[in-house]
């Protein structure tokens, strides 16, 4: 297709061009398609099998067989491996078989307060259903979550008084980074090599476990050495420790630039990376660094943050 030509002439502008076409929308497509697969996208019909109220055993093992994938591992495995629960009853889960499990990770730390759900709380649940099933948070607000953020701000500590409400901890991390990264206009974010923040992209670059191999690292994620390190010791006590920790952290934020790192980000008891108690001192080390050089200090407590 030839370009249109633009020439001066007497400072007025004339526009002549070598071709009667312009607009390549005109132009026919003369691409040679492949045909498409012939496969059927036609909607399904359910099966008999989904109007009855109970399925056994068999129903679930087939269904899940074909359809049900699992995370962070080879499906058939997990599959094959985690039992078939039928029921749960405060601290404790019961299977197909009726054998009981002590619930130890409380379903990842999701149901710390058991299993049995007080009726309380159920008959609150069933009357916001009743009355006003779901409301998006950025076209409307509810008495409920004006009245859970003043609570919040009553029983937290220190100047915690300002709640958004995600519907998961990678969510209410990935919102942690980009609100820190608008409020100082920096990028990097620095994180332990032991920790886990969630399985969304930017929640998983953040991550320092295995995990984050599942995908590429996003830029502008910086990992530090554990105040629990592995293969060395930072000293012969907790309070030695703590310095030397505070210490190589403080190192490490000179050497990478105060001014480009927007936030740290720390689970303030490492969960799935495996409950691994900070030396004393050490957050607050995090904290007044952080204060040092104008960098948002972001505790991920998800798993911690209310027992």
């Amino acid at each position: 297709m030839h370009l249109a030509r633009a020439t001066l002439r007497r400072g007025h502008r004339c526009l002549s061009t070598h071709s009667s076409v312009i607009n390549a929308l005109d132009v026919p497509d003369k691409t040679q398609h492949k045909p498409l697969p012939a496969v059927d996208t036609r909607c399904g019909t359910p099966s008999p099998d989904h109007p009855q109220q109970n399925w056994s055993k068999q129903q679930i093992d087939r269904a899940a067989k074909d359809h049900v994938v699992f995370t962070y591992g080879p499906t058939d495995a997990q599959r094959d491996a985690v039992p078939l629960l039928r029921r749960g009853e405060g601290s404790y889960l019961y299977d197909d078989d009726g054998k009981q499990y002590l619930d130890w990770t409380s379903q990842a730390v999701c149901a710390n307060l058991g299993h049995t759900v007080p009726q309380s709380v159920k008959a609150a649940v069933a009357q916001q259903l009743d009355t006003l099933p779901y409301v998006y948070g950025g076209l409307g607000l509810v008495e409920p979550r004006a009245r859970l953020a003043s609570l919040l701000s009553e029983i937290l500590p220190g100047d915690l008084n300002g709640f958004l409400f995600p519907s998961s901890g990678a969510e209410a991390n990935e919102a942690a980074i980009r609100i820190a990264r608008q409020f100082t206009g920096r990028s990097k974010i620095l994180t332990r090599y032991r920790s886990y923040h969630g399985g969304t992209a930017t929640a998983l670059s953040a991550t320092g476990d295995f995990r984050r191999n599942f995908i590429e690292d996003a830029p502008g994620f910086v990992r530090l050495m554990d105040p629990n390190p592995m293969q060395f010791s930072w000293g012969r006590d907790m309070a030695d420790a703590s310095e030397r920790a505070r210490g190589a952290l403080r190192e490490q934020v000179l050497g990478e630039g105060p001014d480009t790192i927007a936030a740290i980000l720390v689970e303030a008891i490492p969960g799935s990376a495996g409950v691994l108690l900070p030396p004393d001192g050490y957050l607050q080390a995090i904290r007044s660094i952080c204060d040092e050089f104008g960098i948002v200090m972001i505790i991920d407590e998800v798993m911690a943050g209310f027992g």
